[in-house]
């Protein structure tokens, strides 16, 4: 228990840290967006959570395999999601939406930024999975290799498709953890979700947004500490699921569905700023 304390302690101070560090940075400017409400917010949470959640786990890991698995999967999948926030906010970017846009534009000799992100993640949860492979007491073999890479990079984008108003990714994120925080792995996912926690005020009032780098890197984390505990039948049904509602995604609005609801629309809800 103490351990998870410290990692979830650990991953909050980072963090915080990073989000002043980079909201100071000279060209910290160029992030700022506007979001749907139409006030300006700032991307400086997005690597922020992605450094802090990534050292909170990194701390909590148990091994030196483990701890190498949260570094690629957190460093990379932020840092992917982090080139599709400034490159894909381009004019000509913006035309391709979901999978289908990107292989679209593919097919059109064009490589967007979204598609190198979605390459990028999915390597980086490969890369996680076969590190994750050589800790002791995780199972090894190729497939489960390849079923855990499926659920971190399902994990990571599937927060990624909730991060469309303020603190929704955070919490879903939370709600996920949870039940990750107890046995094996446990300061992996205590190290996350203290970045996340540390975050979410600032997430929920509107002054910053997670974008790609942040909503990846939680997702990616997230699925690293769930891929240390589950065997073949685990990742398996985690992986199912994640397919089906990134499926879903591609027919159905998330927000849509939160905000016909009333639970989910109240839960939602919950915290954030009131509409302008």
């Amino acid at each position: 228990m103490a351990g998870r304390v410290t990692s979830s302690g650990f991953g909050a101070l980072a963090a915080r840290a990073a989000l002043a560090w980079i909201r100071h940075d000279p060209h910290a400017g160029q992030l700022q967006r506007t979001n749907f409400h139409g006030r300006t917010v700032t991307l400086a949470g997005g690597p922020a959570l992605a450094a802090g959640a990534t050292l909170g786990a990194a701390l909590g890991a148990p091994g030196a395999a483990a701890a190498a698995a949260v570094v690629v999967a957190g460093a990379a999948s932020g840092a992917v999601g982090f080139y599709d926030d400034i490159v894909g906010n381009r004019p000509e970017q913006k035309a391709a939406k979901g999978f289908k846009g990107h292989l679209a534009a593919l097919r059109d000799g064009r490589v967007t930024s979204g598609l190198v992100k979605i390459a990028g993640v999915g390597a980086a949860g490969l890369a996680a999975s076969v590190l994750l492979s050589r800790a002791p007491g995780v199972r090894k073999g190729t497939m489960n290799v390849l079923l855990g890479a499926g659920v971190i990079a399902g994990s990571a984008n599937l927060l990624n498709l909730l991060d469309l108003r303020p603190g929704r990714a955070i919490k879903a994120g939370t709600i996920i953890g949870a039940p990750l925080l107890v046995g094996r792995a446990g300061g992996i996912a205590a190290g996350t979700l203290g970045a996340s926690t540390a975050l979410l005020p600032a997430d929920l009032g509107e002054d910053i947004m997670l974008g790609d780098a942040g909503a990846n890197a939680l997702g990616a984390l997230l699925g690293v500490a769930l891929v240390a505990k589950t065997g073949t039948f685990g990742r398996a049904v985690a992986l199912s699921v994640l397919a089906g509602l990134t499926a879903a995604s591609e027919k159905v609005s998330f927000t849509k569905v939160i905000q016909d609801t009333p639970w989910l629309r109240a839960a939602d809800a919950l915290g954030r700023r009131p509409t302008p």
